[in-house]
């Protein structure tokens, strides 16, 4: 095999799993995790199941890459967060109903005894926390404009943005998730 003939393989490979993981993702956002087999994903991205299990043996597999894909999308250097660029953050998120679906599907889910993506969740959790902190802190200091620390604050700040999205998720027409996490701002004295 030739070298020009390795890169295309190598590259037709990498392009398969990312229609799989695309393909997971809108069979997730549909079913939920628990709902989701790798028999549908295999046949909504056109392979037999062992094709797909060549390349995601099992289906805990295929929920990691599912959930980096998404921590890829949004990823942006801790050091670059700021209150403007959650609000932007927000507003794009509103463009992917797919994605926030499936994020939200997951996360519902992960809370459950016994849920693969439930550490998961538990450590984003964690870093979202912290880094909502440090944010919260770059931009007001050790207190708030309504007196909390940035500590005290960081949990509500994630706790809004995710409320957001799945009361949009529910009620689109009614809820304007970017409008109302502009509105948060304000309470915050931001906007």
């Amino acid at each position: 095999m030739s070298y020009g003939d390795a890169m295309g393989a190598r590259v037709r490979s990498e392009e398969r799993r990312a229609a799989i993981v695309r393909a997971a993702l809108e069979v997730i956002a549909e079913r939920g995790y628990r709902g989701a087999s790798m028999a549908a994903v295999a046949e909504r991205v056109g392979l037999t199941q062992q094709g797909l299990l060549h390349y995601f043996p099992t289906k805990d597999a295929l929920l990691v890459a599912v959930l980096e894909e998404r921590d890829r999308w949004d990823a942006m250097p801790a050091r670059q967060w700021r209150m403007d660029l959650l609000a932007s953050l927000v507003e794009y998120n509103a463009m992917r109903p797919g994605i926030i679906q499936t994020f939200a599907a997951l996360l519902g889910e992960s809370v459950t005894g016994g849920h693969p993506a439930r550490g998961y969740f538990t450590e984003r959790y964690v870093r979202v926390r912290q880094s909502m902190t440090e944010v919260l802190r770059a931009e007001y200091g050790d207190r708030l404009p309504n007196g909390l620390t940035p500590e005290r604050a960081a949990p509500l700040l994630v706790a809004v943005m995710d409320g957001l999205q799945y009361q949009w998720l529910l009620d689109p027409e009614s809820v304007d998730m970017p409008g109302a996490f502009r509105d948060f701002l304000g309470l915050l004295g931001e906007e």
